[in-house]
């Protein structure tokens, strides 16, 4: 593949899970998928290293607070040889009324077609003020 497949590829991740297809988003990556997320694990739970199989976890408890899915704005892409730098809006309104309005910049590698490895930049204080913060 080239990097306009890889940047399909990726595309086709992001354009899945904003149509809460996580399956479909899950099967653009390989079984040996590694997803790391910035931020301290002491302080954001969600923080750190993951397998594919802790993300699907994750983006199935994701879905389950979220009304009506997490939508993804693609802002730009870039690739060169098997990696794809993506820039991204997410928005997505929860169950108990907060709204989670983040933006990323995350690097994909991949592999034979599907992606590899994901390392993702996004506005912790958010993610924690949004998911994890007490109401108050």
């Amino acid at each position: 593949m080239g990097p306009e497949d890889n940047k399909q590829l990726a595309r086709r991740f992001f354009a899945c899970f904003s149509a809460n297809d996580i399956a479909g988003a899950l099967d653009t990556m390989a079984e040996d998928a590694t997803w790391w997320i910035a931020g301290k694990p002491g302080h954001i739970p969600s923080a750190g290293p993951h397998s594919k199989a802790q993300m699907a976890r994750m983006f199935q408890a994701m879905a389950a607070e979220l009304k009506d899915g997490l939508k993804f704005t693609v802002k730009n892409v870039i690739a060169e040889g098997a990696q794809v730098a993506i820039e991204l809006e997410s928005y997505g309104e929860l169950r108990n009324g907060r709204v989670y309005n983040n933006e990323y910049h995350t690097l994909i590698t991949i592999r034979s077609g599907k992606i590899t490895q994901v390392r993702e930049y996004l506005d912790t204080q958010h993610v924690h003020a949004t998911w994890f913060e007490r109401a108050g």
